[in-house]
């Protein structure tokens, strides 16, 4: 799987690339929507001193956040489907089906970038 490729989907569904987008009333963050509870969740497990919202509106912070969740919560598959529902559901998003509509997003997105 190409990892940036699917980070590219998230982002251009995300926010369209705007690194100054906000959504969910305030609630998410950048160019991939972190709300303050994956940030704090990241935190805790790596050691990481992330701050809710201001990192979020960096690029390269924002793409360390996401990695770091889906290292957690995606573990070793090598799907990335689980991972773009698990990062629109949290930990078990992979198994919530209205978590799939956010998945055929990522992947028209995955499809137009294909030569």
């Amino acid at each position: 799987m190409n990892f940036p490729a699917l980070l590219a989907a998230m982002i251009a569904v995300e926010s369209g690339g705007d690194p100054n987008a906000v959504g969910d009333g305030g609630g998410s963050i950048g160019i991939l929507q972190i709300s303050r509870a994956v940030v704090l969740d990241v935190n805790r497990r790596y050691g990481t001193h992330y701050v809710w919202p201001d990192d979020c509106y960096s690029r390269k912070k924002s793409v360390e956040i996401c990695v770091g969740y889906l290292r957690r919560y995606g573990g070793r598959s090598q799907s990335p489907e689980k991972w773009a529902r698990i990062w629109n559901g949290g930990p078990q998003g992979h198994r919530k089906p209205e978590t799939r509509a956010y998945w055929e997003k990522v992947k028209t997105e995955l499809n137009q970038k294909k030569p």
